[in-house]
C-alpha cells in the first residue's frame, strides 16, 4: 500500500507535490503502460503484471487492457471478478471490489477530492475516502463511482450513473445522481418455469 493518510474526510495532504506520492504515481503509470501493451494472448504476463500493480488480486480475475490507476496499490480487487476496457482506479484511498463484480466498460471509481477554492486547489491539496463495492455486484457502462461511496451486496448499478451516495444490498439503482430504483427480487430470474 502507498502511504497516504488516514481515510478521515477532514484530512487534506499534498498530492501535487509531495515526491514520495509523485514516484508512486509515476511507477503505477509505467506498470499501466506495460499492461496495455501486452498482446491480448500473453494472458500469463497480464495476470503477473496485474499482480504487481494492485495490492490483492484474487484468484480467477479478468481484467481487461487498457486500464489505469494512479497508485495501483490501494486497489484490492476479490475472486472472480470481471473489469471490462477503458478501467480508472483513482485510488488516493482504498478501493476494494469484492468477489464475483462486474464492471462495464469505461467505469472510473474515484476516491479524491479537491478544495473549491482555486487558490487551495492550486496548492496541490487533496482529501481521499474509501470505495467498497461488495460481492456479487454489477456495474453497468460508463459508470462514476464517487468519494466514499459504499455499492451494497448484490446491487446492479445502470448505465452512466453517477453514484454519489451509498447503495443498499439487492438494489437496482439507476440515473445521475444515482439512486435506487427498486430491490432486485426472484421475480427478476430469467429462469424459465
Amino acid at each position: 500500500m502507498v502511504a497516504l493518510p488516514p481515510n478521515d474526510c477532514a484530512l487534506w495532504y499534498d498530492a501535487n507535490f509531495d515526491e514520495e506520492l509523485v514516484e508512486a504515481r509515476i511507477a503505477a503509470q509505467q506498470k499501466c503502460w506495460r499492461i496495455n501493451q501486452l498482446d491480448p494472448v500473453d494472458t500469463d504476463k497480464h495476470q503477473q503484471l496485474l499482480a504487481e500493480l494492485f495490492g490483492s488480486l484474487g484468484e480467477e480475475v479478468t481484467v481487461l487492457a487498457p486500464l489505469m490507476a494512479d497508485y495501483g496499490a490501494n486497489v484490492a480487487i476479490g475472486d472472480h471478478s470481471f473489469v471490462n476496457h477503458n478501467a480508472y482506479f483513482m485510488d488516493g484511498a482504498p478501493i476494494r471490489l469484492g468477489s464475483h463484480v462486474f464492471v462495464g466498460p469505461d467505469c472510473g471509481f474515484y476516491t479524491a477530492s479537491h478544495p473549491l477554492l482555486a487558490a487551495e486547489r492550486n496548492e496541490g491539496w487533496e482529501q481521499a475516502r474509501p470505495i467498497t463495492i461488495e460481492d456479487n455486484v454489477w456495474i453497468g457502462a460508463k459508470v462514476c463511482i464517487l468519494p466514499g461511496v459504499t455499492v451494497g451486496e448484490g446491487a446492479v448499478i445502470g448505465a452512466g450513473s453517477v453514484v454519489v451516495k451509498d447503495i443498499p444490498d439487492h438494489m437496482l439503482a439507476v440515473d445521475n445522481p444515482c439512486r435506487p430504483l427498486r430491490p432486485i427480487t426472484d421475480k427478476d430470474s430469467i429462469s424459465k418455469e
